[in-house]
């Protein structure tokens, strides 16, 4: 089959002449037809297979006929993130070069007025992300009651529970006698159930089955255990063992990871490079070009990197993390094998992944090979719900130790000291009579011992302010008056 038989325009086949392809694939050949008679379709096929042009081959068709108006396009493209609707609008200029169309891509990360003057030239297709195209509608500088065919790309994530508010807004602000065309790589049973709400009697597309991966691509995992460093061990020595390596996508799960194994890759003498959804988006994009042309080697990235992005001759992966979503390792793995080239993908497990690896080839249907000997899941959980209930029992070297641990302690052996007699705690009458005479003797030399008046008699307490009020100098801390104190004021000068 050629794609003259599929009902696409001459510019379009020239163009696509042009661009090196004979052959449509098989998305290719079962939804192009669909879309050209104005039909709602439901496409799911592996990554890499072609869906974008499943659907951008067809529009430019039907673009050819009608021209757009200022601030309402024509037609719609909703993708998930950013990266993605760049690489739609270079699709769109690739295969749409014999074509005179106009089209607007509405981003984050870039200036409004920018793309302001592009909306308000008209523009046939638009391309954006939910978060700004709502906000070009809010501000009043964008309507779309002139949209006549949307596509949601990447439909498992649009649909995903922090999409569905927004999508539902759109929809709404839409004609409902538009054309509406799904396509993604996988399609959960709970998600189909909400596309009857968007999609009247769609066209289903299915060339493979549901979330299954491409043969091209080899899976192995590697066991290593939860420390970070262990994990980092672990992943170099896969990069060092991997055959025909050219360059490969590094997945982590977190974005302080992502900072954390590039540094220390990069210490490790890696050409390595970073991608995640908090860096600006000229960066973002910088990023990806120099990986395209090859100027960076390894690149270290969230699932921002895992969805759609066409970059064909990526050799290997390497999942760091293995991901949360069982139908994010689908399109990780994705991102090699593309276009008939073989492509290997390797995951590293921890013991604290078993669930995730369960769900992932409970997903892909099939039981995926270890490098080297497997992690004993079960044994492992035990140990840490051992652990950290404090039941681990104690060790045969440790048991002479516990033992004489929990034995009694022996009583002191110390001797009790003798009480005083009533003798010894009575003061003779001689050891009075020399207290008295030292006493008198030297006064001055004895410190005194300061008395809390709280403690003092009230008759005492009385008598000492009586004898304050009438003057006479208070004893409170001793018969001695220092001389300074004796001294007579010296007499005011005359003035």
């Amino acid at each position: 089959m050629s794609f003259n038989t599929l009902g696409l325009s001459e510019k379009v086949l020239a163009a696509v002449e042009e661009a090196g392809y004979n052959e449509p694939t098989a998305i290719q050949a079962g939804a192009i037809p669909h879309v050209l008679e104005r039909r709602d379709v439901l496409g799911i096929a592996q990554t890499g297979t072609g869906k974008t042009a499943s659907f951008t081959l067809p529009m430019l068709t039907l673009l050819e006929k009608g021209r757009a108006r200022a601030r309402m396009p024509r037609t719609l493209i909703l993708e998930p993130t950013r990266e993605l609707a760049a690489q739609v609008q270079e699709n769109f200029e690739k295969y749409g070069k014999n074509h005179k169309l106009n089209v607007a891509l509405l981003i984050g990360g870039v200036s409004f007025a920018e793309q302001d003057r592009i909306i308000d030239r008209g523009a046939d297709v638009l391309i954006a992300t939910p978060g700004r195209l709502l906000d070009h509608v809010e501000r009043g500088k964008l309507m779309l009651q002139g949209v006549e065919i949307l596509v949601i790309d990447e439909a498992d994530r649009m649909l995903d529970m922090g999409f569905i508010p927004d999508i539902e807004r759109i929809c709404k602000l839409i004609p409902f006698t538009r054309q509406t065309l799904f396509f993604s790589a996988t399609m959960p049973p709970e998600i189909q159930r909400l596309t009857e709400t968007f999609l009247q009697n769609p066209a289903r597309v299915e060339v493979a089955r549901t979330s299954s991966t491409s043969e091209n691509v080899t899976q192995r995992l590697k066991a290593a255990m939860t420390k970070d460093y262990e994990k980092r061990a672990a992943l170099r020595e896969l990069l060092e063992g991997a055959e025909e390596l050219k360059n490969a996508i590094v997945f982590c799960n977190r974005k302080r990871d992502i900072t954390t194994l590039f540094r220390s890759l990069e210490r490790h003498g890696y050409n390595v490079g970073a991608l995640h959804g908090d860096m600006d988006q000229r960066t973002r994009m910088m990023m990806l070009e120099n990986f395209r042309k090859g100027n960076v080697t390894l690149l270290v990235a969230s699932d921002v990197a895992a969805r759609g992005l066409d970059i064909p001759d990526v050799s290997h992966v390497f999942n760091y993390d293995v991901p949360i979503h069982a139908e994010d390792y689908v399109h990780r793995i994705g991102r090699t094998g593309r276009a008939g080239r073989k492509g290997a993908a390797y995951t590293i497990v921890t013991p604290d992944d078993q669930k995730y690896l369960s769900a992932i080839e409970s997903l892909t249907q099939q039981s995926i090979e270890w490098i080297g000997e497997a992690v004993d899941f079960e044994a492992a959980e035990q140990e840490r719900k051992s652990r950290k209930r404090g039941r681990r029992a104690p060790k045969a070297e440790n048991l002479e130790q516990d033992n004489e641990a929990a034995a009694p302690k022996p009583k002191s052996r110390r001797k009790p000291r003798p009480e005083k007699s009533d003798e010894a705690a009575a003061p003779t009458a001689e050891a009075e009579a020399e207290a008295e005479a030292e006493e008198t003797a030297a006064p001055a030399r004895r410190r005194p011992q300061r008395q809390e008046t709280a403690k003092q008699p009230a008759a005492e307490r009385s008598a000492r302010n009586h004898r304050q009020s009438k003057g006479e100098p208070a004893f409170g801390h001793g018969g001695h008056i220092p001389a300074f104190l004796l001294r007579e004021p010296r007499p005011k000068k005359a003035s």
